[in-house]
């Protein structure tokens, strides 16, 4: 919620942040493997393509 608030608010800056902080929570080994991973970094991999679309709007529509 915090990123999608970011993005609405125009602080890309901070959402690049909140990514990072969620990909590093993604990635680092978790024992047993949890069983929703795929589902979380299909949903990182989406926030990340909405900021890039936010950043660059111009390539949006070729």
């Amino acid at each position: 919620m915090a990123f999608h608030h970011a993005c609405d608010q125009a602080d890309y800056e901070i959402a690049e942040q909140l990514l990072r902080i969620l990909e590093n929570m993604l990635t680092r080994r978790t024992v047993p493997p949890d069983v929703n991973r795929r589902k979380s970094i299909e949903s990182l991999v989406a926030a990340h393509e909405r900021l890039w679309h936010l950043r660059h709007p111009e390539q949006q529509y070729g």
